[in-house]
Formats: structure tokens, C-alpha cells, sequence
């Protein structure tokens, strides 16, 4: 009986350290993506999804940079190249349902091209 509680035990742990892990290489990869973004690095950028092999349309939600979603990350930043990058990667109705139009025009970015290419991918 000792011994099936130890193993339980060390299962639990393990797992725990596994999530743990995978918790902070999650917030390295956004910290990542975010400063990537902020610097208008298209070809990093690019890069670091490639080789985590993750797909814009599925981190997009889940990615904040101080407050931010990506693209009103890219906004702020006069980060046109990867900005146009980001919104070629995303849907159409996540971009047409995201806000990030309203959200530019508010914060005095109505003018970004970023907002101009939502605009004409999300037929807005």
C-alpha cells in the first residue's frame, strides 16, 4: 500500500513540473512574439512560430503585450511589417469581430496601415 501512494505521489509531482515548465515556456514564447512585434521584426517573428511550430490564428486570443492584443501591439509600436504579417495570418471574423479598428481610432492610430489592411482583409 506504501509503495502505490509513493508512485501516486511522484506522478503528481512530475506532472506538476511538467505544467510548470510548459507555463513558463508559454510566457518566454509570447514575451518572445511580443518583442518581435514591438521591434518590427517580421523575419524573427516568422521564424519563432516556425520552429514552435504554432499558428497565429491559434495563440491570437491567448497573447497579450501590456495590455495589448497583437495587432494593437503592432499599432502602438509604427510596427507596419509585421502588422500587415499578423493580419494576412489571422481570419477574417477574428478580424472583423476583434475591435482592433475602433480600438485605433480611439487611441489615435486611425491613420496606422495596419488599420488599412484590417479594413480591407475583414471587408470593414
Amino acid at each position: 500500500m506504501k509503495m502505490k501512494s509513493l508512485f501516486t505521489l511522484s506522478v503528481i509531482c512530475a506532472s506538476l513540473v511538467l505544467f510548470s515548465v510548459s507555463a513558463q515556456a508559454n510566457d518566454q514564447l509570447a514575451a518572445s512574439l511580443c518583442d518581435y512585434v514591438a521591434a518590427d521584426d517580421k523575419s524573427r517573428l516568422r521564424k519563432k512560430m516556425k520552429e514552435t511550430r504554432i499558428k497565429l490564428r491559434n495563440v491570437f486570443s491567448g497573447i497579450s503585450c501590456g495590455g495589448n492584443n497583437l495587432l494593437r501591439h503592432a499599432m502602438a509600436n509604427n510596427a507596419e511589417g509585421t502588422g500587415k504579417f499578423i493580419v494576412k495570418k489571422l481570419p477574417k471574423s477574428i478580424l472583423a469581430s476583434s475591435g482592433d479598428v475602433e480600438w485605433a481610432g480611439s487611441n489615435g492610430h486611425s491613420a496606422s496601415p495596419i488599420v488599412a489592411a484590417i479594413k480591407e482583409r475583414a471587408g470593414l
